[in-house]
């Protein structure tokens, strides 16, 4: 055998080695190519779902923007409501109080001119001054019970029940404007 046959065998399978690592490096390179397709179309979908996020999250900035005012308003009425309210009680408790005092003086009027007319004794009165004392207790029951109902000037006891009464409604707005304040504070804390 002549050196220049062995060196063109030499050279016949480095070449047949060339050739297959070239086509093993082909296959190499097509599946990176077909990866990197599919990775295209892979970071495509991220970037959109990405821009769908980013305008959901807008999205959401404007409802939590628009919860916000509005409930800051609502919060601002139902204090405004709560504050009228408190209002309103201190000033019915006050006329109540009044109607109170006027149905137990009109009482005090009665006794005495039931109890002295039904004792006969007419001597130091007469007629016309004991009609007139009729009258008037006659008129002043009928203003008392034209603006109050007829158990409060029956009984002294309903105008404790009422005076409680009045004491829980207050008690309840008072609660309610606490929690009005805490959730307020809450939806401050939360928005912080």
């Amino acid at each position: 055998m002549s050196l220049g046959l062995i060196i063109e065998c030499i050279v016949a399978v480095l070449l047949v080695i060339t050739i297959g690592y070239c086509y093993t490096l082909n296959r190499r390179l097509s599946r990176l190519r077909s990866d990197e397709e599919s990775l295209r179309a892979t970071i495509s979908e991220l970037i959109t779902a990405t821009e769908i996020a980013e305008r959901a999250i807008l999205g959401l900035k404007s409802t939590a923007g628009n919860a916000d005012r509005t409930l800051g308003a609502r919060l601002g009425e139902a204090e405004e409501v709560s504050r009228k309210l408190t209002d309103q009680l201190g000033a019915g408790e006050e006329v109540l109080d009044r109607i109170g005092g006027v149905a137990e003086r009109a009482l005090d009027e009665r006794a005495p001119r039931t109890s002295a007319s039904s004792s006969g004794f007419a001597g130091a009165r007469t007629y016309e001054t004991a009609a007139e004392g009729l009258a008037a207790g006659i008129i002043a029951d009928q203003n008392a019970s034209a603006h109050m109902p007829a158990e409060t000037y029956a009984d002294p006891a309903p105008k404790a029940q009422a005076r409680s009464r009045t004491s829980e409604i207050r008690e309840a707005a008072n609660e309610s404007a606490a929690r009005l304040e805490r959730f307020r504070r809450q939806g401050r804390d939360r928005v912080a």
